[in-house]
């Protein structure tokens, strides 16, 4: 079964060459690299021509940007990979692994979270025990799933935050996700620009409140301003 790896990129060009580079192991061996591009302003688009298979353009936001490179892929499985993440050398063969059986519709890595900060394994870990209890993947977990249940769910739905969320939540009526033991690698930025306390009672607020009913374009926009997330909102 063809496999094909959908990469969401938005103003990317200082990484995308590299994070395209670690794929071409995979694309000789017939996978299939889709590029989605929100319309950069740096070159993006035009770094990942020459290592990418296809590049799409499309409207900026990320649950958009895999939906456009799912819609543009060929193959039968798909992987839905961020620019600042590292997938396994056999990632490959352990997707086709899991799902060509038939009886799984999907599945997710897990992850280990590159940094300086000491307590990062302890956080991948944590991600990763959740995940299996709760059967929910993030994107950092490089989600793959069949073409036809990802189509069959309405891809990805078309929200600012969350969306790995509600599409696992979906997924998971089809089947439970397949939880592979091998790690894809992902970069610790986040929690080394914003505190690591800080992003992980940030991310646990954040899907609180999406649980509670709160609107992800609404939690989008406070994420963004970077106020701390109890702050009440500023008067307009």
């Amino acid at each position: 079964m063809r496999l094909s790896i959908v990469v969401p990129t938005w103003n990317e060009a200082t990484q995308i060459e590299a994070a395209l580079t670690a794929l071409q192991p995979l694309r000789r061996k017939g996978v299939e690299i889709v590029v989605a591009d929100a319309g950069s302003a740096d070159g993006t688009a035009g770094l990942a021509q020459p290592l990418a298979d296809r590049v799409v353009i499309t409207a900026r936001g990320r649950a958009r940007q895999m939906n456009a490179g799912a819609a543009a892929a060929r193959g039968e499985l798909l992987i839905f990979l961020h620019a600042d993440t590292r997938l396994p050398a056999e990632a490959d063969l352990a997707v086709c692994a899991a799902l060509q059986a038939g009886q799984r519709a999907w599945g997710r890595f897990d992850i280990h979270i590159a940094g300086r900060l000491w307590l990062l394994p302890v956080v991948a870990a944590s991600m990763n025990l959740r995940s299996r209890l709760t059967g929910i993947a993030t994107g950092d977990q490089a989600m793959f799933v069949r073409r036809e249940a990802f189509f069959a769910v309405g891809g990805f739905p078309d929200l600012p935050l969350m969306e790995d969320i509600v599409l696992s939540a979906r997924l998971k009526r089809r089947s439970p996700p397949a939880c592979l033991p091998e790690r894809v690698i992902t970069s610790g930025r986040r929690w080394e620009q914003h505190g690591l306390w800080r992003t992980i009672w940030l991310m646990w607020w954040l899907r609180l409140q999406f649980f509670f009913g709160r609107s992800a374009a609404a939690l989008a926009q406070r994420y963004e301003s970077k106020e701390h997330p109890c702050a009440p909102p500023r008067a307009k």
